[in-house]
C-alpha cells in the first residue's frame, strides 16, 4: 500500500479539478490512500473535500499553523503503507502514476527516493517570452530528456516525488523554516529533506512512466512573477547550497561583499541590453538579478538569526 500526501491553502477550484483527475488514477494492487492536508484555508476547500469524500479513498487533517512543510508534516501522522507520494494541490497526475511509482520502489529495493516527470499544464497560452525562463526554478518542471535510472537528489522535485515511509523517523521531518509560508520565502521545501536524505547515503531513481503536469496558472505568466520567484529560488539556492553543507550562518555575510559586486554588474548589463533594444539578454540578467538579491537576502537573514540565537544562549548562559 501506498499513501498520497499533499498540502493545500486557498485553492478549491483548481483542487476539484485535481481530485477529480484523482478519481481516474489505476490503484496499485496493494491499494493507496490519499492524505490532503488543509493548511488554513478560508475558503471553500473543507466542503471540496468532503464531496470526494466517497469518490476517493481520502483523509483529511487540518494544520492551521502556517506553512507548506508544517502542513506536510501534520499529514504524516495519517501515512499507511511502505511509500509516501508527494505532489501539490495544482497537480494532475496520468493515470497509470501510482502504478509506475509503485513499480519501481519494488523493483529498486537499495533506492529510497523516486521522482517521475513534470510536465506544463498551461492555464492559457503562454506569452514568447517564457522560452526564456529557467522552467525547472520558476514552474517546477523537469527536463523531459531524462531516462530510467540513477539521478541526482537536485533532479527530484517536489510535485511528483516519492520517499519510503520508514527514512520518516521521529526525527527526520520537513524542515519548517524553509519553504512556502505566505509571500516571502526560501524556496526549497523538498529539496532541503531530499539532500538531507541523500547525505546520508539515499539514493533517487527517475521514473520515467510516472508523470504528471503542473498546472502554470495565468498569474504565474507575468514577468513580476517570474522575478519574485527567482528572488525565491535565490534565498532557497543560497540556503541549500552554503548552510545545508554544514557552514556556520554567522559566516553567510562573509560572502555579501562578493554578491554585491555581482549584483552591480548584472544591473550595469540590465541597463546596456536595455540600450541596445535585446529584451531576451535583459530578461535574462534580470532573472540573474533578483536572483543574487535573493541570495543576498537569504544571507543577512540567516547571519541575523545566529547571532540572535548566540546572544540568548550566551545570555542564558
Amino acid at each position: 500500500m501506498l499513501t498520497v500526501l499533499l498540502a493545500t491553502r486557498n485553492r478549491s477550484r483548481i483542487l476539484k479539478q485535481v481530485l477529480a483527475s484523482f478519481c481516474q488514477l489505476r490503484s496499485p494492487s496493494s491499494g493507496w490512500k490519499l492524505v490532503v492536508v488543509d493548511n488554513g484555508s478560508t475558503d471553500s476547500t473543507y466542503e471540496v473535500l468532503r464531496s470526494y469524500e466517497n469518490q476517493l479513498p481520502l483523509e483529511y487533517r487540518p494544520e492551521p499553523t502556517l506553512g507548506k512543510n508544517t502542513a506536510l508534516n501534520t499529514g504524516l501522522a495519517a501515512v499507511e503503507g511502505d511509500l509516501i507520494v508527494f505532489t501539490d494541490d495544482d497537480v494532475f497526475p496520468k493515470p497509470n502514476w501510482l502504478v509506475e511509482m509503485q513499480s519501481a520502489a519494488d523493483k529498486h529495493p537499495e533506492y529510497s527516493i523516486f521522482g517521475g516527470p513534470i510536465l506544463p499544464r498551461w492555464e492559457v497560452p503562454p506569452p514568447r517570452w517564457v522560452q526564456w525562463v529557467e522552467q525547472s526554478p520558476a514552474y517546477a518542471v523537469t527536463d523531459p530528456s531524462l531516462e530510467a535510472g540513477r539521478v541526482s537528489p537536485r533532479l527530484v522535485y517536489g510535485p511528483n516525488m516519492a520517499i519510503r515511509a520508514g527514512l520518516f523517523t521521529a526525527d527526520t521531518r520537513f524542515n519548517s523554516s524553509i519553504g512556502p509560508r505566505g509571500a516571502n520565502y526560501a524556496q526549497g521545501g523538498e529539496m532541503e529533506l531530499i539532500i538531507r536524505l541523500s547525505r546520508q547515503g539515499h539514493k533517487a531513481w527517475h521514473v520515467p512512466d510516472a508523470a504528471v503536469e503542473h498546472l502554470i496558472r495565468q498569474e504565474q505568466l507575468k514577468k513580476s512573477w517570474v522575478m519574485q520567484r527567482a528572488v525565491r529560488f535565490g534565498r532557497g539556492e543560497f540556503r541549500l547550497g552554503y548552510i545545508e553543507e554544514g557552514n556556520d550562518p554567522d559566516q553567510s555575510l562573509g560572502v555579501l561583499d562578493e554578491l554585491k559586486r555581482e549584483l552591480i554588474k548584472e544591473g550595469l548589463k540590465i541597463v546596456k541590453a536595455t540600450l541596445l533594444l535585446r529584451r531576451e539578454r535583459v530578461f535574462r540578467c534580470s532573472w540573474r538579478f533578483h536572483y543574487l538579491r535573493g541570495q543576498i537576502i537569504e544571507a543577512r537573514s540567516l547571519a541575523r538569526k545566529h547571532r540572535f540565537a548566540t546572544r540568548l544562549a550566551s545570555i542564558d548562559n
